[in-house]
């Protein structure tokens, strides 16, 4: 194969352009959005993408765009065919291009979501051609997480991520942990392999190995923040860059410092949203709720955390009630009835494994999906028109319903409620802040202490 050729380290035209992401979720956008601000670019996030004026109770204009050094596009892609995720994403790069991004980047699931039809592989496919990436550089590392990709395996909780929770994932089972041959089930593209050795030798080496590369995808190591630091710096040059949320932060560190500063300047308070995000707690009793539908141990746990301390709860029964409509109704008739002073309620369908084995057993995956989906959105409406201000949901299927129900096209970034969990604020007029979750993320008590009230915080320790 004829050796490919990268755009020129030296060549730093893109640099002072927006960084332009395009995410293949809901809860992973969130993810992404607030380590591109943790590392001090001001972050906008839009779910789907925009038109030029984004109708809904939250739209804005999108001609008209606040000040901002990255821009989020958080897409629906990663469990639908791949046709449909290639359209979504090459409509996803045409936006950030009208908006004046230049490099791009593809965030996908640190647990590399996919199936040897896609959607990664597809997806990086068409990005490459329309960008114009010969090489692209990318991982799934994301330590903060536990995610880890050491000689080529991908870890997950320090396991390979084959002996992982995801080897049971009901839609995207991960029976292998070995990155490239997984990728190349995807693409007919050359898959190659930068090892920690290499990225341990620094910026320059691995920029070397990228020149060098016969490889049109170049998966590299990294098991600490120090070594997506390395590769951030290391990627500034390329069009194309990929991977979860903590490659996104390394790079998003190497345009802060090529800004040298601007992005902390330029009139950017770094404490609006910190303030925006504190004024989330005044709102006391039913002003904040929380929606699940994330099936995972961590989320499961953290119901457990909500329901021990006395939160009242209801269950979304789809099996008793397969109409997303009736189970809306019945959901918000609950809310309805309940005595003021009892908590900020939680309204959920999540399930351990055996019992959505058996969901689906009776209604199907796709239809039981599809009910809950709507109900969900639906209840979501319900909540905020009786006053909810303060949401959380739970899952990224979950985050996206409640998103599209509300109408909510832009946001921006505010602060963690834990670490890759940011409050998100719309653009617009209408107040409302909002906890989008991924089913891993969060210690046990993140359900319980983001939907606290002001007499519950005082009284915590």
């Amino acid at each position: 194969m004829t050796q490919r050729q990268n755009t020129p380290p030296a060549d730093r035209t893109r640099d002072l352009a927006p960084l332009g992401v395009i995410a293949d979720d809901f809860t992973g956008a969130t993810d992404v959005a607030v380590a591109l601000r943790r590392a001090g670019l001001r972050t906008l996030l839009f779910f789907g993408v925009p038109d030029r004026t984004s109708e809904g109770a939250y739209g804005f204009e999108a001609a008209r765009l606040p000040e901002h050094e990255a821009l989020v596009v958080a897409l629906k892609s990663r469990m639908v065919p791949a046709a449909d995720a290639v359209a979504s994403s090459l409509g996803a790069l045409e936006w950030l291009r009208g908006q004046g991004a230049g490099q791009i980047y593809f965030k996908f699931c640190s647990t590399f979501d996919s199936t040897p039809r896609g959607n990664i592989g597809p997806v990086l496919d068409r990005l490459a051609k329309a960008t114009g990436a010969d090489t692209v550089p990318l991982t799934p590392s994301s330590p903060e997480h536990l995610r880890t990709q050491y000689q080529g395996y991908l870890f997950v909780d320090e396991l390979l991520l084959g002996e992982s929770h995801m080897r049971d994932h009901p839609v995207t089972p991960m029976n292998d942990s070995y990155l490239p041959r997984l990728l190349r089930t995807q693409t007919r593209e050359q898959v190659a392999l930068i090892g920690l050795g290499t990225v341990r030798e620094g910026e320059a080496a691995v920029r070397a190995a990228l020149a060098a590369a016969s490889a049109r995808y170049v998966l590299a190591d990294g098991i600490d923040e120090s070594d997506l630091r390395t590769l951030g710096r290391a990627a500034l040059g390329s069009p194309l860059v990929a991977g979860a949320a903590g490659l996104a932060a390394g790079l998003a560190h190497a345009h802060a410092e090529e800004r040298a500063g601007h992005a902390a300047g330029a009139g950017w308070d770094e404490t609006g949203a910190e303030t925006k995000a504190a004024d989330t707690w005044e709102a006391v009793g039913r002003s904040a709720a929380v929606l699940s539908g994330s099936c995972s141990r961590r989320t499961l746990e953290q119901l457990t955390v909500l329901t021990d301390a006395g939160r009242p709860a209801y269950h979304l029964d789809v099996v008793a009630t397969p109409d997303p409509m009736a189970l809306a109704d019945a959901a918000l008739t609950w809310y309805d009835a309940l005595p003021s002073g009892g908590g900020a309620p939680v309204l959920y369908s999540s399930a351990a494994p055996e019992e959505l084995r058996e969901i689906q057993r009776v209604l199907g995956v796709e239809r039981s999906a599809a009910v809950l989906e709507e109900a969900t959105g639906l209840v979501a409406a319900g909540l905020v028109e009786r006053g909810v201000s303060r949401l959380v949901a739970a899952g990224g299927e979950t985050s996206g319903a409640v998103v599209a129900a509300l109408g909510i096209t832009g946001a921006h970034v505010g602060a963690e409620a834990a670490r890759g969990v940011p409050w998100i604020h719309p653009l617009g007029d209408r107040p409302l802040a909002l906890l989008l979750k991924s089913g891993n993320f969060g210690g046990p008590g993140l359900l319980l202490d983001a939907t606290a009230s002001l007499v519950e915080r005082a009284d915590s320790p």
